[in-house]
């Protein structure tokens, strides 16, 4: 039952969340719970949390081992961070000046060394594969996304969805969309929005236009130069044909708001109001990137890694709680092989420089410690290098659940701070381990939802948000 207002004229704020009540099935009590939760005596809260589809090396990132044997170490050295006794890559050296911003939690671990469940698992929080898990597909049986459950137990902010995935899906370079991105058993209507800026382009990987790559170092001619303008579209299983189909956020932004109103004329009030969340100017104005400032692009970066950031933080500050950024396209931190140029050269530079510039950002503007800044892939790479002579003509790392890096900055997270460790060789957390349950948890956990809150599945029956403590950082 959806909360009565007294007031024969209720504000639009109130009617807004009476909407997202209405359309994603959030129970009164959860409401409540929540506005408490929200209350003036707290800070809004929010996440960013950066997917590297693929699975970052921990060796080559934030958990180097300059001690092993070559065939261990691989080829990169190490640098000082400003905390004492912390190093990590050579190749992350504007985030190792700024690690009093940071933390990082070295021994994440789970059982799959496979793309899909993988994805699933860091996706959803949850490490173990569902009833009928198929890896080729999404399934209704799947567990929901954490952005799906964001954006199902978490009231709008400023009239703006809870929760947005950018700058694409995740999607296989053969095609196939990857488990563990959508609503699963809470049910199609309430998958995460997506702001797809991205065009897919199975041939080539990474930050477009300026370090844009392929693993195989086969020769392609690079086609993407620019974020396109964003499809507004619904979640699937809300008919999207009923609203006139996709249009473009920014060019045709007023003739579909009419659009939307006529075509939502069957739907109450509630629900018209949450539609009118997918055409807010904050979310115009995030993706208006031909008109930010030049200061701002030419910080983060003038290319997909950077664009993405740069609109999450504008999302954020908008009023947005959980901005999920897949930080380049299914499998580009796949690196089998040819993995040290590509890291060196198109993957590790561009990450430095956005991720930096976010913390740089979110600092100035104030947002830094109510918010969240998480990063991590579907797991680690194999402590040993090897190389597929048949697919690459350099070494790489192949996939490895059994442990990896994840990085947290902002939302209260303790700077400077290292918990969890990996054996001497990286293929094993020795001290600490944490599971994706508690990774899940902690990000609900900056995020404000409350302990006891739950979420309904498609017959309505309620399932807890949290399966485990937040990781101790």
């Amino acid at each position: 039952m959806t909360p009565r207002f007294s007031h024969p004229a209720p504000s639009r704020r109130g009617a807004l969340q009476a909407g997202a009540v209405g359309l994603l099935g959030l129970g009164a009590a959860e409401l409540q719970l929540l506005r408490a939760a929200g209350s003036s005596a707290h800070p809004a809260r929010a996440v960013i949390y950066v997917f590297l589809s693929g699975g970052l090396a921990q060796h080559e990132s934030f958990d180097p081992k300059p001690d092993a044997p070559d065939a261990i170490r691989g080829e990169f050295g190490t640098t000082a961070t400003r905390t004492p006794g912390v190093r990590i890559t050579e190749h992350l050296p504007l985030l190792a000046a700024r690690s009093s911003k940071w933390a990082l939690v070295r021994s994440l671990t789970h059982r799959s060394n496979d793309h899909s469940l993988g994805h699933h698992i860091m996706l959803t929080g949850r490490s173990d594969a569902p009833p009928g898990f198929n890896p080729s597909a999404p399934t209704p049986t799947d567990h929901p996304a954490l952005a799906a459950v964001a954006g199902a137990v978490l009231p709008p902010r400023n009239n703006l969805p809870p929760a947005v995935v950018l700058p694409d899906k995740i999607v296989h370079n053969t095609g196939r969309t990857l488990p563990g991105q959508f609503a699963g058993r809470m049910g199609r209507p309430r998958d995460p929005w997506f702001l797809e800026a991205s065009a897919f382009e199975p041939k080539a990987y990474g930050a477009y236009p300026t370090h844009e790559f392929d693993h195989q170092q086969r020769p392609f001619t690079a086609k993407r130069q620019r974020f396109t303008i964003p499809d507004l579209s619904l979640p699937d299983g809300i008919d999207p044909a009923r609203f006139g189909g996709r249009r473009s956020l920014l060019a045709e932004i007023d003739r579909q708001r009419t659009t939307l109103d006529i075509a939502a004329a069957g739907f109450d009030k509630r629900r018209q109001d949450a539609v009118s969340l997918l055409t807010d100017a904050r979310v115009r104005k995030a993706f208006d990137l031909d008109h930010a400032d030049p200061r701002d692009l030419d910080r983060y970066g003038r290319n997909a890694f950077g664009w993405s950031l740069l609109t999450a933080a504008r999302l954020v500050e908008a009023g947005v709680s959980l901005v999920q950024v897949n930080l380049g396209n299914n499998e580009t931190w796949d690196t089998h092989g040819n993995a040290f140029p590509h890291l060196k050269d198109k993957l590790l530079p561009p990450t430095d420089r956005a991720v930096a510039a976010l913390l740089d950002d979110l600092d100035g503007r104030g947002l830094l410690d109510s918010t969240l800044v998480v990063m991590a892939g579907e797991f680690g790479r194999t402590p040993r290098v090897s190389t597929l002579t048949q697919h690459y003509k350099g070494p790489g790392r192949d996939h490895w659940g059994a442990v990896q890096s994840v990085f947290l900055a902002g939302g209260g997270v303790r700077g400077g701070r290292v918990v969890g460790a990996s054996d001497k060789n990286g293929g094993y957390p020795i001290d600490a381990p944490q599971s994706p349950e508690n990774f899940a948890a902690t990000i609900y956990d900056a995020l404000g939802i409350p302990k006891a809150a739950h979420w309904p599945d498609a017959e309505g029956r309620p399932h807890f948000v949290y399966h485990a403590d937040p990781m101790p950082v």
